[in-house]
């Protein structure tokens, strides 16, 4: 079984997004599924200006997260949800892989995360308008984890309905 990548959208410190990835790599460890954090808040301070356009592969601190996204074909974004959108950061990341061979005829699968009412229901759309033009197969299902910081507490998702959203669609991830 191929591994699972699972991005941790946001460059923020101590984000509830990675506290969120780390319990999807737990459900992936329960399910036999090998998976990889793919920690956004570890990328270079000057990436941004430093490895897109006509500098792209030149960034040697960034060019281990450009193989990540090549050398697999199966990820999960963890998305926060930033100003009815999504983090730039992820953005830019995007813009400083490989194209298209970082994205075409890959699967993701997405978790929004907010701490308002839509979950990151808007964020979601726009990330999957921005793969569906990159050539990424986007799973349907996408859990909308909204008002997170009542719903996860102390390293535990306490909101029954938010694990099952997630175990369910890590299973629909796997068989996809």
């Amino acid at each position: 079984m191929e591994k699972i990548i699972i991005i941790c959208s946001t460059n923020r410190v101590d984000s509830m997004s990675y506290q969120i990835s780390l319990l999807y790599q737990e459900v992936l460890k329960d399910m036999n599924v090998e998976s990889e954090i793919l920690d956004l808040k570890e990328l270079p301070s000057d990436f941004a200006f430093s490895a897109l356009y006509e500098n792209s592969g030149q960034n040697h601190d960034f060019n281990p997260f450009r193989e990540v996204m090549l050398e697999n074909n199966k990820f999960v974004f963890i998305v926060p949800e930033y100003n009815g959108s999504f983090p730039g950061v992820l953005k830019t990341f995007i813009d400083g892989l490989q194209f298209p061979d970082s994205f075409t005829d890959k699967k993701c699968a997405m978790v929004g995360v907010s701490s308002g009412i839509q979950g990151g229901g808007m964020a979601l759309s726009h990330l999957t308008d921005i793969f569906n033009y990159c050539g990424m197969h986007v799973l349907a299902q996408k859990p909308k984890l909204s008002h997170i910081d009542k719903h996860f507490q102390d390293g535990s998702m306490v909101n029954e309905l938010y694990s099952t959203l997630i175990k369910e669609q890590a299973e629909k991830l796997i068989k996809f």
